[in-house]
């Protein structure tokens, strides 16, 4: 099941692949954009605005398969099929709505094929158009948090979707509110900022390939995301793609240096941030928050065990008290939710694999899940493979695909959009060879 999408010799200077490319970069930006037009520009549209990348999905996916852009994969069969039969058996055995089940399988008749679409007409340099692109809005989107953090709920700038003027923040600590960004809901932000960390580290080590000014200002931007985000989820995320980062550039002595230098830098920026009262202030909340929560979780052992690990764990246990077919899908959805006229869900959605599983049952949901998961396995192992030729993007991208992909919540669409972005990208980036790269 390799990757090898490249060898089918497609032509990236066809017209139709340059407007895939083109659609591409519109689900990008809507996907950034997406809340700041809920909430600010159009906040009366803020539901079907929902909906607004559903019909570039669904051209892209049209377009490509006319095209014959994306060449036969196992996972992308796999997930047509679930998405397919999952329909019928939400109508004939779960919840029996129509429109729900479409909205629950849009995810794998739409979005996860999507991930091919990118994966093959992507190129190394989109990628680092793309990757330069985030770095030069990261700036602007820090000092955005940074604004909302320290204003009321009430402020403009934090107002909801569709124009709560009761903020669109949620509770973190020391009575801040972790702030939306530009995006619907707070996961945004941790999203974002995540979806930043490996193209941060890739420009360091790769510093002529980008501005100076601009992988600064993003570094910083990166490094006060953190505390201003009060999201242990976003520090989760940069932790694990700097240990990425360390052990690639472990196993090449020439690179030592930069080890020793990034560590420096960091340093020396941590100890010029903290002699400024927002920085203080902001890790004060954060710090606040990290302990109570740990506290309540059992510390570091009990958020990885617990919120990761242990939670796969129940949800093939747990497997057994639910309906063979489930509930169908749509219903672990807030979508589903309001046009069933549900208020409580009869299952966990925080839980990802516990989610699938209540809408597909265990025999469907368990063949969605190793979907899922199969295709980061195979990541892994191609990503890794791709250190011993000196070739550190897929890795890097690796470090967090592989937190987002398995068990991102895709039944929100934030989360599901940087999900499928951040694994087309590194799909895209294992089927490109890789270029001679300016390293001082």
């Amino acid at each position: 099941m390799q990757l090898n999408i490249r060898q089918n010799k497609i032509s990236t200077d066809t017209g139709t692949v340059k407007k895939v490319k083109q659609f591409i970069w519109v689900y990008f930006y809507l996907l950034i954009f997406e809340g700041a037009l809920r909430k600010w520009v159009l906040p009366g549209l803020a539901t079907p605005l929902l909906l607004v990348r559903e019909p570039i999905v669904l051209w892209l996916i049209i377009t490509a398969w006319r095209n014959k852009l994306v060449p036969f994969s196992p996972f992308l069969f796999i997930s047509v099929s679930v998405g397919t039969i999952g329909i019928f058996t939400a109508i004939l055995f779960g919840h029996g709505n129509a429109w729900v089940a479409l909205y629950g399988a849009r995810i794998w008749l739409m979005h996860y094929p999507l991930i091919f679409v990118i994966g093959s007409v992507f190129t190394r340099d989109d990628i680092l158009k793309m990757a330069r692109v985030v770095m030069f809005i990261s700036i602007p989107m820090a000092i955005l948090i940074a604004a909302q953090f320290y204003s009321p709920q009430t402020a403009w700038i934090n107002r909801g979707v569709g124009g709560d003027e009761s903020g669109g923040g949620f509770s973190g600590a020391l009575g801040f509110f972790r702030p939306p960004a530009t995006f619907s809901f707070t996961n945004g932000t941790s999203s974002f900022f995540g979806f930043l960390a490996p193209f941060v580290f890739w420009f360091w080590i790769y510093p002529k390939t980008i501005n100076r000014v601009v992988l600064i200002g993003a570094t910083i931007a990166l490094m006060i995301s953190i505390p201003l985000s009060i999201s242990r989820t976003l520090l989760f995320e940069v932790v694990v793609t700097f240990a990425f980062t360390v052990l690639a550039l472990s196993s090449k002595p020439q690179f030592i240096g930069k080890i020793v230098g990034s560590v420096a830098v960091v340093l020396i920026s941590l100890v010029i941030l903290n002699n400024f009262d927002f920085f203080q202030t902001a890790t004060e909340a954060f710090t606040a928050r990290f302990e109570g929560a740990n506290e309540v979780e059992g510390g570091l052992n009990g958020v990885v065990g617990n919120r990761y690990f242990g939670h796969m764990i129940e949800a093939f246990t747990g497997a057994g008290a639910l309906p063979f077919w489930g509930y169908g899908f749509g219903s672990g959805t807030q979508v589903g939710f309001k046009i069933l006229g549900v208020t409580k869900a009869l299952f966990d959605i925080e839980d990802e694999f516990t989610r699938i599983m209540g809408e597909l049952g265990f025999g469907l949901g368990l063949i969605a899940i190793f979907t899922r998961l199969g295709l980061c396995v195979q990541y892994f192992f191609q990503g890794f493979s791709r250190l011993k030729t000196g070739d550190l993007l897929p890795w890097l991208l690796l470090s967090f695909a592989l937190l987002v992909v398995p068990q991102g919540q895709w039944a929100q669409p934030t989360a599901l959009g940087f999900g499928v972005l951040i694994a087309g990208l590194t799909m895209a980036s294992l089927n490109t060879k890789k270029q001679v790269e300016q390293t001082s």
